[in-house]
């Protein structure tokens, strides 16, 4: 059965939603605290499931790898690259999705 959704709860988290550069975010990253969105997710929809703990909902992303914590990798590659990103904080979490430049 699935609950209503707590409409205050999601606007809060659209709200506090904003853009941030990797700069910002290393030291979160340094501390095991972000979370990767992959592209094609909503982000505050999945902030919403971790926020409102939808256990099933997050067990879900991360089976199918649509959410992880940031790996090392990643982590050297936004770097390189001063990523830029749309962040939403749900404590402990900062979730992240990378701003993909438009192609020309």
């Amino acid at each position: 059965m699935m609950l209503p959704r707590d409409e205050a709860l999601f606007a809060k988290l659209n709200s506090e939603t904003a853009r941030i550069g990797w700069g910002e975010l290393q030291r979160h990253f340094a501390h095991g605290a972000l979370i990767r969105v992959a592209q094609g997710q909503d982000l505050v929809e999945v902030a919403y499931a971790f926020a409102s703990d939808d256990r099933p909902q997050v067990e879900r992303l991360l089976t199918r790898a649509l959410v992880a914590p940031a790996s090392d990798d990643e982590a050297r590659a936004w770097s390189e690259c001063q990523a830029e990103f749309w962040a939403v904080v749900v404590a402990p979490w900062v979730l992240v999705q990378e701003i993909r430049p438009v192609s020309h």
